[in-house]
């Protein structure tokens, strides 16, 4: 049966059982713009977006949906963000490049990250930016220098880390006391910070921020971690902090299967709010604007990859390898996080499968395998498979690894396609290149 609730809101099979997107046939697209190539909802995205901005704002009018960047952003993706009214969650100087380059306004960008530049500090003081999450003593101390040098009083958020264990994978795991990521609540960094940064001459705390981790199939963290930042910030009111804004950071989860059954958005916003709001009351607190950063949620499941097959490797008793011509470069979730997926065949999207096979890549490891032991209808040389759920951290993440292209990815709607990356040439790859 077909897993449609993996896939965009308008995908469709036609008469002849092909896949449609955005009333796009998906072996028309392969067509016409080659694959590997990502096919991008527009519908779903701007969906997902309403939909956010919807549940937290019904249930906490003092709200403000922020993108989380690193998902996935380029220049028209920015501009859809824009008109929806939400705000960008940036984790680097380049995705700064590309909400200025939009026309986005700066004042609704924050940047995140746990080692940011001096140049990136700089560049986003002197390009209006509107609020610095701060990740480190020595980036407090490097951003008050620059804010001073450039005659500036910058709003600022400490990322603090609660200790809460969010049940996801390591590697995406980030508000334990063993990360990378914030000051640590436990080992009373975060309250040095906190103290250090009221003390500042050019920064103004004005709220915190923690992130758990994503993607997080459980809403129990984020009313225990909610609860715990907030009770902690309670204890520096007569230090001078005043907690205007709050955020719970993101890693609201997508299904990447047909078997997961992630939180709906609004129970997501339920448990949040209340749990902000009840704390509030119980310590006497004024109730802060609340953050939040959806990234994969509103991307993830807009996108999908679509493959042509090569090669068709049957090792009786073993395994059949159906290779495509993409892999770990352009989605290197399946081996970085063992990650699974759904696959249709664009084709027979219609018929359940009754050949079990793995999809293997193009790239020279054994671990480049985008899906193991699956069961599709038979496929041939010239097939096109579609994997769905793969708008969020395939395209961000991609790579030259072998010195392939990086796909084009386009926007469907309405029966029209729009590219909004095309694919990389050969000369592309050489042009930072000096001889």
């Amino acid at each position: 049966m077909f897993p449609k609730q993996v896939f965009p809101e308008t995908s469709e099979i036609d008469s002849n059982g092909r896949l449609v997107i955005g009333g796009c046939n998906t072996l028309d697209l392969a067509e016409e713009f080659g694959t590997p190539v990502y096919v991008i909802d527009e519908v779903t995205v701007r969906n997902r977006c309403q939909e956010f901005v919807k549940e937290f704002s019904s249930v906490y009018p003092n709200s403000k949906v922020l993108y989380a960047s690193k998902a996935y952003i380029n220049p028209a993706l920015a501009k859809i963000f824009n008109e929806e009214g939400l705000g960008l969650d940036v984790v680097s100087g380049g995705e700064f490049a590309v909400a200025k380059a939009a026309g986005f306004p700066l004042e609704e960008v924050y940047f995140h990250g746990n080692n940011k530049t001096p140049d990136e500090l700089t560049q986003s003081l002197q390009g209006g930016i509107g609020r610095i999450v701060v990740d480190s003593f020595h980036e407090l101390e490097v951003l008050n220098d620059i804010a001073l040098s450039n005659g500036k009083i910058q709003d600022i958020l400490i990322r603090v880390s609660p200790g809460i264990d969010p049940h996801t994978h390591a590697y995406t795991t980030t508000g334990i006391i063993d990360s990378k990521f914030g000051f640590s609540i436990q080992t009373g960094d975060a309250e040095n910070a906190i103290k250090w940064a009221l003390n500042a001459e050019n920064l103004e705390l004005i709220g915190l921020h923690f992130h758990l981790g994503s993607p997080i199939f459980e809403l129990e963290p984020y009313t225990a971690a909610t609860d715990l930042v907030l009770r902690f910030a309670a204890q520096f009111r007569e230090n001078g902090l005043n907690l205007r804004e709050f955020s719970p950071g993101g890693g609201f989860a997508i299904a990447y299967t047909r078997d997961q059954m992630p939180p709906d958005i609004s129970d997501y916003a339920g448990c949040i709010v209340s749990t902000m709001t009840s704390t509030c009351d119980e310590l006497g607190m004024e109730y802060p604007k609340l953050l939040i950063e959806p990234g994969r949620s509103i991307i993830g499941p807009a996108g999908v990859a679509l493959y042509k097959v090569g090669a068709i490797k049957d090792i009786p008793g073993v395994r059949k390898y159906v290779s495509v011509d993409g892999g770990m470069g352009d989605n290197i979730r399946p081996a970085l996080y063992q990650a699974e997926y759904e696959v249709v065949s664009a084709a027979q999207a219609d018929r359940d499968g009754d050949d079990k096979v793995t999809i293997a890549g193009k790239y020279c490891e054994s671990g480049d395998v985008l899906a193991t032991d699956i069961f599709l209808p038979r496929l041939s040389s010239g097939d096109v498979i579609a994997i769905p759920a793969s708008g969020a951290y395939c395209p961000s993440m991609a790579s030259n690894y072998n010195l392939n292209p990086r796909p084009p990815i386009i926007l469907v709607k309405d029966g029209a396609s729009r590219l909004i990356r095309r694919r990389e040439s050969y000369e592309d790859l050489m042009y930072c290149d000096v001889v």
